[in-house]
């Protein structure tokens, strides 16, 4: 990893307008910075999570919130319990592998996370700080292994803390931008052997069924499949290897809300055998699509956050896959995600955020919480698709 000595406290790149001044009440701007500064440093990939969960937990502390790290690794912040209603925060830690130099320039700060996501998870631990007295109870979470096709943390999340009132998951959404929903995802992994044999014998090798089973799935997605459309299913062929005897492929899909994917699997499997072949289809994972209310109670709270500092609020489809699908598979609560950062930098070498857009995000962030103070307890609201594949 390549790093420069650590800056003293970073200032945004322009002055801050009086609307924005006022929305950050309760933070420090330059060691807001600073903190997500500290996080870029430390080299967080998926599954190597743990020097930043401690690193997070120390400055969770260090902001008035109390901070534990659970069986899975992620790390949990939270304010005192009160009787008013409990909002989740939960953003992923993890990167994609490849470190890249961390540095302050022109008012952009460049290392990976900076966009996806450990600058929309600072700017949420920043709002939670300011936060400390709030009604009820707020909670933001640093969850591992986003980045993987399992989601490893926030199934744990899930399955062992209770259910909030609400939930606002991070990820680059842009600063005006608030993500309302995401595709489903369907990870497939396809095995196939075959007897040896000569080349030129006209039995077929197992290279042939694998590529014949992708053709198989383009087929029955149909010819409008593809990933411009966030209403069609998309399919990638992430991996393949092999040779006449033994061939594998891994396949993702991308599904829309409706997507029926037990029974896409279950056609997979009858082609399989129709054709006379002995692949083994496994499903290494399977998430819905979900579509939260564009009038539901977490969309308007982040509205009014970026109305508040003069932005017109854009909600958006994606047709990518976030820990929002993963959790909305489990809560039926009101939700949406949200984060400053430019996704198209997502992974690439360019990966930065602009000061600025960070500052703004905390600021949304923090109106939206005050918004979010009045929600009525056990409150409910349809989310978007339910359920899983076995």
């Amino acid at each position: 990893m390549t790093t420069e000595t650590a800056a003293p406290a970073a200032a945004p790149t322009d002055e801050l307008t009086d609307e924005l001044t006022a929305a950050l009440a309760g933070t420090d701007p330059g060691a807001a910075v600073d903190m997500l500064r500290s996080m870029l440093e430390i080299p967080s990939p998926s599954g190597e999570e743990g020097p930043l969960a401690r690193h997070l937990a120390d400055v969770m502390r260090g902001l008035g919130l109390t901070a534990r790290i659970d069986d899975a690794g992620n790390v949990i912040g939270e304010t005192p319990p009160r009787p008013g209603p409990r909002i989740m925060l939960l953003g992923h830690m993890d990167t994609v592998p490849g470190q890249l130099a961390v540095h302050l320039d022109g008012g952009r700060l460049h290392g990976r996370g900076a966009a996806d996501a450990q600058g929309p998870l600072a700017a949420m631990v920043r709002a939670v700080a300011a936060h400390r007295a709030f009604p009820g109870q707020l909670v933001v979470v640093g969850v591992v292994e986003e980045e993987t096709p399992k989601s490893r943390g926030a199934v744990h999340i899930g399955q062992t803390l209770a259910r909030p009132d609400a939930l606002i998951v991070g990820e680059p959404s842009g600063w005006p931008g608030i993500v309302i929903g995401y595709k489903g995802k369907l990870d497939l992994e396809y095995r196939v052997d075959c007897p040896a044999t000569h080349p030129s014998n006209p039995v077929e090798k197992a290279t042939e069924s694998a590529a014949a089973f992708w053709q198989d799935v383009l087929e029955l997605l149909g010819p409008e499949q593809g990933h411009a459309s966030f209403a069609t299913p998309g399919a990638t062929l992430v991996g393949m290897r092999g040779d006449i005897t033994e061939a594998h492929l891994d396949v993702s899909i991308r599904t829309p809300v409706g997507f029926d994917q037990d029974g896409f699997v279950a056609a997979l499997r009858e082609r399989d055998q129709v054709r006379g072949r002995d692949g083994r289809l496994s499903v290494v994972n399977g998430v819905r699509a979900v579509e939260t209310e564009r009038r539901g109670p977490v969309v308007r709270a982040l509205s009014a956050g970026i109305r508040s500092i003069g932005g017109t609020p854009r909600p958006t489809l994606k047709t990518a896959t976030s820990d929002m699908n993963t959790l909305a598979e489990v809560w039926d609560i009101p939700m949406a995600t949200y984060g400053p950062g430019d996704s198209a930098l997502d992974h690439s070498d360019e990966e930065h955020i602009l000061v600025d857009d960070y500052l703004r995000g905390v600021a949304v962030l923090s109106t939206a919480l005050g918004e979010l103070a009045t929600l009525p307890t056990g409150s409910s609201g349809r989310a978007g698709e339910l359920g899983g594949v076995s």
